[in-house]
C-alpha cells in the first residue's frame, strides 16, 4: 500500500524524533507494535483498516526507524507520553488506539495518561500486570539479557530491524532495554476503571495471557459483571463500554496475522 505521508514527529524535551507513516483517509487510527517490532508489524492488517480509516503507523523508541535515546529507558508510560506528542503533532486526536503486545501496555498507559487524545481502545494479548503472564512466560523473560542480543541476529525482528534502524548497531541496547521492560513489575489494577473510552480486548486461546488475567481485565473495565437480560446485547452508548474477544487456535505470537483478528476488531472501530 502507497505512503500516504511519513515524516518524524519530535517529542518536547527529549531528544526523541518518532517516524509516523500515515496511510488512507478518515477518523485517525494509530497502530502500535510489540517488543522488537515496527510499523510493518501490521502489514496483514493493514488493507482491512485503510478501506475508511486514516491510519497512523508509529515506530516507537528504538524500534523501525526511530532512533533511540541514550539514557532514557523503554518505559511504557514514557511512550505514552511520546504517542500523546505524535498525535498533538498530527493534530489527530481523538483517535482510536489499537496495540499489539507491549503496544497495548502504551496504548493503555495513553488512555489512563491522555483520556482527552484516546476515542477507543483495542488491546491486543495485552496486560494491566505483569503477573497476567504465564509463569513459564515471566520465567523466560527473566532469564533474558544484553548477551541474548547475538543470539537473536538473523531472526526475522532482527532483520528489519538492521534494514529499518537508522543505527543498526544499537541492536544490543534495544535488546537490552527491552529485557528491563519486560522484566520490570507492574500492577494497574487501580488505575484502569479510570479508562473512559470504549475498549476492545483480544486474546488468543493459547496466548502468553492467562485466560483469568483477560477475564479481570475485562472486569476493571466494568464488562461481564451482570446479566442485561434477554434480546440482542444493547448498542453503545448505553450498553457495555469495553467489549472481550478470545480468538480461537490464536497464540500470542500469530494473533496479528489471525484470520479472525479482522472480525473483531472491524466492527468495534466502525461502530
Amino acid at each position: 500500500m502507497a505512503t500516504a505521508r511519513a515524516g518524524y514527529a519530535r517529542v518536547p524535551g527529549t531528544g526523541l524524533s518518532v517516524y509516523y507513516e500515515e496511510h488512507g483517509a478518515g477518523a485517525p487510527l494509530v497502530l502500535l507494535h510489540g517488543g522488537f517490532g515496527s510499523g510493518a508489524s501490521y502489514a496483514a492488517l493493514l488493507p482491512a483498516l485503510t478501506v475508511h480509516r486514516r491510519v497512523i503507523l508509529v515506530d516507537l523508541m528504538g524500534h523501525g526507524r526511530t532512533a533511540d535515546v541514550p539514557d532514557r529507558p523503554l518505559r511504557a508510560e514514557l511512550l505514552a507520553d511520546d504517542v500523546a506528542a505524535l498525535l498533538r503533532h498530527l493534530d489527530a486526536g481523538p483517535a482510536d488506539l489499537l496495540g499489539y503486545s507491549t503496544g497495548a501496555w502504551v496504548a493503555l498507559r495513553t488512555a489512563i495518561q491522555h483520556p482527552e487524545l484516546v476515542r477507543r481502545l483495542v488491546l491486543v494479548s495485552g496486560l494491566f500486570s505483569r503477573d497476567g503472564l504465564h509463569a513459564g512466560t515471566r520465567t523466560r523473560m527473566d532469564g533474558m539479557s544484553e548477551r541474548d542480543a547475538d543470539a537473536m541476529r538473523g531472526t526475522p525482528e532482527h532483520a528489519v530491524y538492521e534494514r529499518l534502524a537508522p543505527r543498526p548497531e544499537d541492536w544490543p541496547v534495544l535488546v537490552r532495554k527491552t529485557t528491563e521492560l519486560v522484566q520490570r513489575d507492574f500492577d494497574w489494577a487501580s488505575e484502569v476503571p479510570s479508562v473512559t473510552a470504549p475498549t476492545l480486548l483480544v486474546f488468543g486461546d493459547a496466548d502468553c495471557v492467562r485466560p483469568g488475567h483477560a477475564v479481570d481485565f475485562f472486569a476493571l473495565l466494568g464488562g461481564g459483571l451482570l446479566d442485561p437480560g434477554p434480546g440482542p446485547a444493547p448498542a453503545a452508548p448505553e450498553g457495555p463500554r469495553s467489549r472481550l474477544a478470545i480468538l480461537p487456535g490464536a497464540t500470542h505470537y500469530d494473533i496479528l496475522t489471525s484470520a479472525s483478528l479482522p472480525p473483531a476488531v472491524i466492527p468495534f472501530l466502525y461502530f
